[in-house]
């Protein structure tokens, strides 16, 4: 960000880009920790002692973080206190694992896990009010790749160097991410009385789109439980490789769907992900436990799990712009995701104790891909209503440069709107927020917000949204 009056940089990073910075180093440690961490698992195999309990402990405490947080978190204020309360928790704690095991790792990996829920989901409100509707998928892939491939540091370090040179470095990197939440800037998100609107009339729509949605995630995610407790292990000899290679077919994935052109239909891809994770289970139940086998299998599972996480993350995103808690939609999607990991885990431990551990993981996998098949129609048709309806952003994104050039002279003569007053209809057009309308036309957000309530007045209407579907929907003017 630059002070275009005195043209001297403020900070080094918008509030975008420090939004993603803070979401990548927290989440890479709960990653790398307490969420089936590398770090916890070497920990436990240096100190022979069994963390399977506690593990599952910390996995349920995670879930009521995400589930519970919208009840208490309501503004950015509280998301901020909540992420530097919750950062300087688990570092402090964190440092127990530099000593032998004792009850405070229990209590601390618990505790530690139910304030990350509640910090992660917390962080939908920075997602909201610093990324643009239509472009929310793009803040999601780089979150996760970057707090997958710091993750990936603390597991090479903990494993090749020492446990407690990797527990050192998740302390550090928790360190650098309180300076970066310091940076961020706190205060109400815009348009609330907008959202709420749009809440009123459609809350219905929305409810059961999520409700789809979370169904959809915990089955997809039930594959991931699986993997955790039956496929990972099976390859355990193979520490190094592992280490490194886990999630590079995630990131590359995430990468990938990341910069797919808008004209192509990412719904065809979600089904390629289907066949792949497929396939990868067939071939667990086919092959040996030789590098080549774990190279074919995880590059197929992880690759699919990048498309689909991208894919409901990028959803829940979406629905942001509809609810007046963002914490709220963000818990209960990711705590969706949380519950499909945690029915998984058991299922896979109660295969562990068969004789044909292979085969039976390999059959439950396929019966649930079964039943994804049955369910994603149903889950496009009703995140379809809901976007059609709903994310205006969308279609506006898909207009010509000539076609918003159109629409936004279309509004401004029909409803007599002043240069200034037309010229920010026109950012809106882009995407923009009141912030960033302010800091590019070298306003005051106040100034910004006056000439938008000038402009709903003159309209008729009484949000963004409104204003945007009038434009998209090419509907008369009421003046």
């Amino acid at each position: 960000m630059i002070n275009n009056k005195i043209g001297k940089p403020i900070m080094d990073f918008d509030d975008r880009a420090l939004s993603i910075i803070v979401f990548s180093f927290i989440f890479s440690w709960l990653l790398a920790f307490p969420f089936e961490g590398q770090v916890l698992y070497v920990l436990a195999y240096e100190h022979k002692v069994n963390l399977q309990n506690v593990i599952f402990a910390s996995i349920i405490a995670h879930f009521l973080g995400l589930l519970s947080s919208g009840f208490f978190i309501k503004n950015t204020k509280c998301v901020k206190k909540i992420m530097l309360f919750t950062i300087i928790f688990c570092m402090t704690g964190t440092f127990a694992f530099l000593f032998p095991p004792s009850n405070l790792w229990y209590i601390i990996l618990i505790c530690s896990s139910f304030f990350m829920g509640c910090c992660v989901a917390a962080w939908g409100y920075y997602f909201k009010k610093y990324t643009p509707a239509n472009e929310r998928i793009k803040t999601v892939a780089d979150s996760l790749i970057y707090s997958n491939v710091l993750m990936i540091t603390i597991n090479i370090t903990a494993i090749k160097v020492s446990v407690d040179a990797g527990i050192i470095l998740s302390i550090i990197i928790l360190g650098i991410g309180v300076i970066f939440v310091l940076k961020l800037q706190d205060g109400d998100s815009e348009e609330v009385n907008n959202v709420e609107i749009i809440q009123s009339n459609y809350k219905t729509s929305i409810n059961k789109a999520l409700a789809f949605l979370c169904l959809f995630i915990i089955i997809i995610t039930v594959n991931s439980g699986l993997m955790y407790r039956v496929v990972n292990p099976a390859f355990v000899h193979l520490e190094w490789l592992a280490s490194w290679y886990w999630a590079v077919p995630y990131i590359t994935a995430i990468f990938i769907m990341k910069n797919v052109p808008r004209t192509i239909n990412r719904s065809y891809i979600l089904y390629v992900a289907i066949a792949m994770i497929g396939f990868a289970f067939i071939a667990f139940m086919t092959l040996d436990n030789s590098a080549l086998s774990y190279l074919v299998i995880d590059t197929l599972m992880l690759g699919a799990f990048g498309v689909y996480d991208l894919f409901w993350w990028s959803i829940l995103g979406e629905m942001l712009e509809f609810h007046d808690n963002p914490a709220k939609i963000m818990g209960v999607g990711l705590s969706s995701n949380v519950l499909g990991v945690l029915i998984g885990g058991l299922l896979g431990n109660s295969l562990i104790n068969t004789n044909y551990v292979n085969n039976n993981t390999s059959i439950v996998a396929l019966i649930i891909i079964f039943i994804i098949l049955i369910i994603l129609p149903v889950l496009h048709k009703q995140l379809l209503l809901l976007l059609k309806n709903h994310a205006y952003l969308i279609k506006l994104s898909e207009m010509t440069s000539e076609e918003q050039i159109s629409a936004k002279k279309r509004v401004a003569y029909f409803g007599n709107l002043t240069e200034r007053e037309s010229e920010i209809v026109g950012l809106l057009l882009k995407g923009r927020t009141y912030k960033m309308v302010a800091e590019e036309l070298f306003l005051s957000e106040n100034t910004v917000k006056t000439h938008i309530k000038n402009v709903y007045s003159k309209l008729n209407i009484s949000s963004k949204a409104e204003l945007i579907k009038l434009l998209a929907n090419e509907k008369p003017i009421k003046s």
